[in-house]
C-alpha cells in the first residue's frame, strides 16, 4: 500500500500531458514489428558512436561541476566515479545498444495455449506494461541501456536523472529522441527526460499514467521512492553483499576473487563489502589477503580475532555500524566465524538479499550456501561483481531487484514485460457449462 500519500503534490497539466504522449508513443512502438524496433535500436547505437565528442564534452563539464563538492566532502567520491564517462564508455554504451538488438523479440511468441473447449481457445500473450519511470542519480550509462530495453519491449521511458548529469543525460536522450524520430516522428516522444527536482513527487503520484517506478541510487534515496510511491517499484536498497571462505577453500583463488570484487569496481552495488573467514584457515589466509587488499588501496576493517591473526597489519576495529553499512569505496570489513552455519546465520542477518558466495572445494557446503542463503544471486567460486545484466546475458540491465515478486535479480526485458489473456470463442456462454451441457477440455499445447 502506498504510504505519505498525503504528501505528493497536485499533477502539473503540461506533466502530465507529457507523460501520456509518452504512453500514446509507447503503443506505437508495441504495435511495430520487431525488426523495425531493432532498427531504431541499431541507428541510435551508430548515433552514439557518432556524438562521442559531444557526450565526451557533456560528461566533462558535469564531471568538473562536483568536483568542488567532492574536494570539500560535500559529495561522496562514489557517486563522482559512477559519474565519469570515457571513450572505452561511450564504445560499450553502443555495444549495448546492439546487444539489446540482438536478442530475440520478446512480444513475437505465445506464453501458453490452452483449448477450453472445441472452438474456445484462450492465449497467454507477453505485452509490455506501458510506460516506465527510472529515477537515477549519476550514471549517464543508464539512459542507453534502459532506452534499449524498452524500445526494444514496446514500452514508454520517463527518465529523471541527477542533476549531477544534467548535461551528459540531455546529449543521450537526445539520441534516442532523434533516433525515434527519424524513424516516425510521432515516436519521438516514446523517450523523455525531466530534470525538475519536484518532478520525483509528482510522477510518484501518476498511477495512472505510470505502470512501474525503478530508483537506481543510494539505499536512502531508493527508500525515498519505496515509501511515497502509489506506484509499483523494481529495486533494491543496498547492496551489502559478501564472501565466505570456507575451510575447504582453495585460498589463492579466494584471494583473487575478493580483490577483484572489491577493487574491479567498489563504487558498484556488487562489490564485495564483507569477508567471512573459516577460523580454521584465517591463520594461513588472512594476512595475505589483508596485504593484497591494502596494497590496491583499500582500508580494511576487522573483528577481534581477524586483527588477532594479521597483527603487523594496520586493521581498523569493526563496529555494529560497519557489518550494517554499504561502503561503495576502498573499504571492506572482515569477520573470522567458527564454522558454514555461523557465516550463514551472519549473511542473515546483515546480508541485503542482493549477491553472496562461498569459495569452497567442497561440493556439500556448497550446496547448502547456495540453499540456504536468501539473495537475488548466491555464487559459488565467483566474484560478487558477476551480478549484473549484461555478464548474465540480458544485453543491459534495467536495474537489480531483492524483490521476490515480478522480477528478481539483475533484471533484463523480463521486468518490463506482462501479459494478457487473450480468449477467442464461437458463440460460448457459461450457462452451458454451467448447467452440465458442455463440458471443458483444458487441452494445453
Amino acid at each position: 500500500m502506498p504510504k505519505n500519500v498525503e504528501t505528493l503534490p497536485e499533477q502539473s497539466p503540461a506533466l502530465c500531458e507529457q507523460i501520456r504522449q509518452t504512453r500514446s508513443a509507447a503503443r506505437r512502438l508495441a504495435r511495430m514489428t520487431g525488426t523495425e524496433r531493432d532498427g531504431i535500436l541499431l541507428a541510435a547505437a551508430e548515433r552514439i558512436e557518432a556524438r562521442e565528442a559531444e557526450i565526451l564534452a557533456a560528461n566533462q563539464l558535469d564531471y568538473e561541476g562536483i568536483a568542488g563538492a567532492v574536494s570539500a566532502g560535500a559529495v561522496p567520491q562514489a557517486l563522482a566515479d559512477r559519474l565519469r564517462t570515457k571513450p572505452a564508455g561511450i564504445k560499450e554504451m553502443a555495444s549495448r545498444v546492439r546487444d539489446v538488438a540482438r536478442l530475440p523479440d520478446p512480444l513475437a511468441n505465445v506464453i501458453a495455449t490452452t483449448e477450453l473447449d472445441d472452438g474456445l481457445t484462450l492465449y497467454k500473450m507477453p505485452c509490455p506494461l506501458g510506460v516506465v519511470a527510472v529515477i537515477f542519480e549519476s550514471r549517464p550509462d543508464v539512459v542507453p541501456q534502459v532506452g534499449s530495453l524498452a524500445i526494444k519491449s514496446g514500452n514508454g521511458l520517463v527518465l529523471k536523472g541527477g542533476s549531477e548529469a544534467r548535461h551528459t543525460n540531455r546529449v543521450l536522450a537526445s539520441i534516442w529522441r532523434d533516433a525515434l524520430f527519424a524513424h516516425d516522428p510521432a515516436l519521438a516522444p516514446a523517450i523523455c527526460l525531466l530534470e525538475e527536482r519536484a518532478e520525483v513527487l509528482a510522477i510518484l503520484a501518476m498511477d495512472r499514467e505510470i505502470d512501474l517506478v525503478v530508483p537506481r541510487g543510494s539505499s536512502d534515496f531508493v527508500r525515498f521512492v519505496f515509501e511515497r510511491s502509489r506506484i509499483p517499484v523494481l529495486g533494491h536498497g543496498a547492496g551489502i553483499c559478501h564472501i565466505y571462505v570456507d575451510a575447504a577453500a582453495d585460498l589463492n583463488m579466494a584471494g583473487k576473487i575478493i580483490v577483484d570484487a572489491k577493487v574491479q569496481y567498489p563504487a558498484a552495488c556488487n562489490s564485495v563489502e564483507k569477508v567471512l573467514v573459516h577460523k580454521n584457515v584465517a591463520e594461513r589466509f588472512l594476512p595475505q589477503l589483508v596485504r593484497s587488499l591494502q596494497e590496491a588501496g583499500v582500508e580494511v576493517r576487522g573483528c577481534r580475532q581477524t586483527k588477532d591473526c594479521c597483527r603487523d597489519l594496520n586493521i581498523t576495529p569493526a563496529t555494529e555500524e560497519d557489518w550494517q553499512t554499504e561502503y561503495c569505496d576502498l573499504k571492506i570489513t572482515i569477520k573470522t566465524v567458527a564454522n558454514l552455519h555461523e557465516a550463514v546465520e551472519h549473511i542473515d542477518r546483515y546480508g541485503s538479499r542482493h549477491t553472496e558466495c562461498i569459495v569452497t572445494e567442497e561440493k556439500q557446503a556448497a550446496q547448502f550456501f547456495m540453499d540456504e542463503i536468501d539473495a537475488a544471486s548466491v555464487f559459488h567460486n565467483a566474484s560478487t561483481r558477476f551480478a549484473d545484466g549484461f555478464r548474465y546475458g540480458l544485453g543491459a540491465e534495467l536495474g537489480i531487484s531483492t524483490s521476490k515478486l515480478h522480477a528478481r535479480g539483475p533484471v533484463g526485458m523480463e521486468g518490463l514485460l506482462t501479459y494478457k489473456y487473450k480468449l477467442r470463442g464461437s458463440g460460448q456462454i457459461v450457462s452451458d457449462y454451467a448447467q452440465g451441457k458442455r463440458s471443458f477440455k483444458h487441452q494445453r499445447s
